[in-house]
Formats: structure tokens, sequence, C-alpha cells
């Protein structure tokens, strides 16, 4: 397949993979919502308390008055039609599993394996990469459906270091990058599985009990939300892991492991304030706190990382030269930042950055010493196998003012 219907089908996946999850979490966040501002009660046409009301609200949107009733229907018949929603969990989970095999697994656009302490080989890389989604969900099935029903914290406790560990190992033996978004791609496999294993069943049980005149279990039903909420408060975390790629000083740095781990209670806490503010007067300055404090935990591992880098590169103090770079350049970088590139593995010019002509070189001196020099995520995992010095003449060069003598 040419490098052009590739880049064609990457882009038609993302494409449905966003649009599934924007309306996934605007469902999830909506019914939240909803069962947060519920009025108690409902009326039936004779006035009274009508069979099963759990509680109604009034809308207005797009220039129209809405009412919405949740009920368990004791003893009414089932109303037809009954709208589902499941169908954008499944495309979301589906076209970010597609992404990830041909980006990752297969595809060889991405670079997937740890160039230093990683396994020998991608195959082992993608064995990793894999192994470690089934086992996070493993885990959370496993505490959830028989640990938290009698032991709640704990299983939540196991959970969460299960998580810790898991993102560690990733870390350790993939690309950091790719470490981030397989985090993502596990608490998202979780939230699909929650959908498929948890959710639908219970609705399943629910129509069935409903059909019989029985009315809804309110523990089957009790039984879907607890897992819908765990999916609600997991969506923050998922959102910014996969939009981490755009970030290396965030998945190359020192403590990667703890940025990232700091990403996902942030975007937890965070959603935690956003849920309970209903009942909580003073949430504003509660969540600015929050937010506040998350960037300064991130700002400040971040600089610590960054001051204090794995390897040190060698000190030069004689001038460096145009001539030099540009000689680093074309062996270590052009390979792929060129109009023409001879590496099509992550298509033309990877985010349009060329280095054709000078000018192009100097325009982006400082984008290059961010990932030649500080996070040192360029090449990939050192696909182009620069060495110390030639990343000690690049930040000598930027160092004395990037001049094109």
């Amino acid at each position: 397949m040419s490098g052009s219907a590739i880049e064609l089908v990457d882009l038609i996946a993302r494409w449905i993979h966003v649009i599934a999850a924007i309306m996934w979490a605007g469902n999830s966040m909506l019914f939240n919502w909803l069962d947060r501002n519920l009025r108690p009660g409902s009326r039936d046409a004779a006035g009274g308390n009508a069979p099963g009301a759990l509680g109604q609200i009034w809308l207005l949107h797009s220039g129209a008055f809405y009412y919405v009733e949740k009920t368990l229907l004791g003893g009414q018949p089932m109303p037809k039609p009954l709208h589902w929603f499941k169908w954008q969990a499944y495309t979301t989970w589906w076209s970010g599993m597609a992404l990830l095999i041909a980006v990752y697994w297969f595809g060889g656009r991405a670079l997937l394996e740890n160039g230093s302490g990683g396994p020998g080989s991608h195959a082992h890389a993608v064995w990793i990469a894999a192994g470690s989604i089934l086992l996070g969900w493993a885990l959370y099935e496993g505490m959830q459906r028989f640990v938290a029903p009698r032991l709640p914290l704990a299983a939540n406790v196991i959970w969460i270091v299960g998580l810790a560990a898991i993102s560690l190992t990733l870390l350790h033996y993939l690309n950091g990058r790719a470490a981030f978004l397989h985090v993502g791609a596990m608490l998202g496999t979780i939230m699909a599985a929650n959908v498929f294993f948890t959710i639908v069943p219970s609705q399943r049980e629910l129509v069935a009990s409903v059909n019989e005149g029985r009315g809804a279990d309110p523990a089957v039903s009790a039984r879907a939300k607890r897992v819908s909420i765990h999916n609600n408060y997991f969506t923050f975390p998922v959102i910014v892991l996969m939009v981490s790629n755009h970030f290396p000083a965030m998945y190359a740095g020192r403590f990667n492991w703890l940025l990232l781990l700091t990403l996902i209670a942030a975007g937890a806490a965070v959603r935690h304030v956003l849920n309970i503010r209903f009942t909580l007067p003073s949430w504003q300055p509660i969540l600015a706190a929050t937010i506040t404090a998350s960037a300064i935990a991130l700002f400040t591992i971040m600089r610590v990382g960054a001051e204090a880098p794995s390897v040190v590169a060698p000190a030069l103090t004689a001038p460096v030269t145009f001539a030099e770079v540009r000689h680093v350049i074309d062996r270590r970088c052009a390979a792929c930042h060129s109009s023409q590139p001879s590496d099509l593995s992550f298509g033309a010019a990877p985010g349009g950055v060329m280095f054709d002509t000078p000018e192009q070189i100097r325009a982006h001196a400082e984008r290059i010493r961010a990932r030649a020099v500080l996070t040192r995520t360029m090449p990939p995992a050192n696909k182009t196998l620069i060495t110390e010095l030639e990343r000690a003449i690049i930040a000598r060069w930027i160092a004395g003012g990037a001049g094109l003598k």
C-alpha cells in the first residue's frame, strides 16, 4: 500500500475515532449530570406519583423545552421505541484499536519498543503492549466482580496499585510516547468492556424484567450505574493520555512515570469535583485549587526531570559552524524531515517540519533543541543512531545564536 493510501486510511480511522469518542463521552457526562440534577418524584396522568419514578427534570435547549423522567417502570409496559446507547462505545474502541494496531503494532508508522532497556524485538514489544491491555482489564474486572462487593476499598487500592505497576512496566519496555498511549488504551478498553460486559447485559435484564411485568430490579440498575460512574471518572485521564503524544516533555522526561500517574490522578480529581459540585457550595474555588495544584505538580516534575537528564552530552567550548550542524541534520534528521523523505515510516515531513534549506533549519532551532537535546525524543528511539557528540554540536550551535555561518 502506498504512503498516501496509508495516510488516508489513518485519517479516516482517526476521524471516526474522535467523532465516536466525543459522542460517547458526551453521553456519559450528560446522563451523569442528569442523575445529579433530577428532582425527586414524578406524576402520572391522574396526578399521583408514577410507579417506579426516580426523578424528573425540565431542560431548555435549541429553542424548545424538554421533559426527562427517570424511572424503573414499576408495572408499566415497555415503551417503544426504546433507544440504547452502546454503539458510540463500541465504535470508539474498535477504531482506537485499529489505529493502535496499524500505527504501533504492525504498521511501523511509530516506534513501539524502547531503545534502551526494552525487549529484544518489535514482536516482544507487541506482546507486552497487548498483554498490558488485557492484564489491566482482567485486574479491574476481577476486582469489581469478586472483591468490590465485599471489600470495595481493598478492590480500589489493589486496582490503583496494579494500574501504577502496569504503567511503570510499559514505560520500561516501550517507547515513552507509545507507553502513554497504551495506558490510555488500557483504560479505554476497560470502559468499553464495562459497556459490553456489564451495562448492556444489565439493561437486557431490566428490559426482560419489565416485559414480564415485574418492573426493573433496582439492584441490576445499580450494578450498571456503578461501572458507568467508573467510566465517567476514566474519561478525563483517557483524553489527556490520548493527546499526550504531542508533548514530548511529558512522555520523554526522566520522570515520565510520575507525570503519567499525575495526569491520571489530576484528571480523575477534576472529574470528581465536577461530579459533586451540585452538593458542594464552594465548588468553584475547590475546582480552581485542584487544577492549580495539578498544574504546579506537573510543572515541577517536568522541570526537575529537565534539570537532571539521564545522559549527559559532551561539553563543547569551541564555536560550532552551521556546516557542522547541517552535516548532523542531513545524516540524522532529513531522512524524515524533508519534502522528499527517504523514510516514510512517519509520513511525509512529520509535523510539517522540513530541513531542506538553511533557513528552515534555523527557523526550527528551538524545536530541534527541545526534541534532540532536552527531551531526546528525536530521532525516535535513536532510529538514525545520532551520537552524544552530535547532540552536543546542535546544542552548542543553538546556544551561540543559531547562525548560518
